[in-house]
């Protein structure tokens, strides 16, 4: 269950954190959805990530607990997440990343577009590409190539996701990094 758990994390932020927002654009505190689906050569990752949707009631329940404790919550269709952005992060234009293991340079600006590079040291070792658009303060596209390894073979992932703003108020959903 734990690399499932660490890829949704990982499509959630790709784009989205660290100093890749260290100037414009802005975004708004509070609950954000991101939504996203992916592409991959042997399909072993979209079956794994299928796998979640069967999972029994307790093991579903422990997976949303894990991930909750990280400040995210898992939409009903598996293939969205949402998570809470504090007023102090968005105060500072940055997403706090959920893996102190990853680290991402910013490649080039382009008026609302950024384009990063990104590698992290986790298990299994990530790394690739991606893009976000920012269509305003609540909304983004983005896409990105994921280099890792799934159950020992390599993999290159090809991302597509979407992000809105909903509320002001996170309701049951912590801030990231808290």
């Amino acid at each position: 269950m734990k690399r499932p758990l660490a890829i949704i994390a990982l499509l959630a932020f790709i784009p989205l954190s660290g100093p890749a927002l260290a100037q414009e654009p802005k975004i708004l505190p509070g609950l954000w959805e991101h939504s996203y689906s992916m592409q991959t050569e042997s399909g072993l990752l979209e079956g794994a990530m299928n796998q979640l949707a069967g999972l029994a009631p307790e093991q579903k329940a422990m997976m949303e607990q894990m991930m909750a404790a990280q400040g995210v919550s898992i939409g009903p269709s598996g293939n969205t997440i949402q998570v809470c952005i504090s007023e102090e992060d968005a105060a500072r234009n940055e997403i706090p990343q959920m893996d102190s293991d990853c680290t991402q340079k910013v490649l080039q600006r382009s008026g609302n577009t950024i384009r990063v590079a990104f590698s992290c040291k986790s298990d299994p070792p990530t790394s690739g590409e991606g893009e976000i658009t920012f269509i305003n303060p609540k909304a983004y596209t983005g896409r990105a190539v994921v280099n890792t390894t799934v159950h020992g073979v390599s993999e290159q992932m090809n991302i597509e996701q979407k992000g809105k703003w909903l509320s002001a108020n996170c309701g049951g959903v912590r801030p990231l990094g808290q």
